[in-house]
């Protein structure tokens, strides 16, 4: 038995039948990284596994996988991300 320490499984997101899934969205997340406190709940929560998280403890969505649901956005509890249509500039 393992003490003091929490297992989570692993898994990495792969292309379906048709192909990267990413193409799907309509809206895409962006993260706000001067807002970001590193809770890392958006990466708990994605269902998709296209959040990763970079060397510096911050997280990163991989736009090829991530088809834009908003459970992210929905999780996180500083408003760090937001959603923008696919297309537009953030600004």
């Amino acid at each position: 038995m393992v003490k003091d320490h929490i297992i989570l499984p692993v898994s990495k997101p792969t292309e379906g039948s048709m192909g990267k899934t990413g193409l799907w969205r309509t809206f895409r997340p962006v993260i706000n990284y001067d807002k970001c406190v590193k809770c890392l709940l958006c990466w708990f929560y994605c269902p998709d596994i296209a959040i990763k998280i970079r060397d510096d403890g911050y997280p990163e969505i991989d736009y090829c996988y991530c088809k834009g649901c908003g459970i992210c956005w929905h999780e996180c509890k500083v408003k760090a991300i937001s959603f923008v249509r696919e297309g537009e500039e953030v600004g």
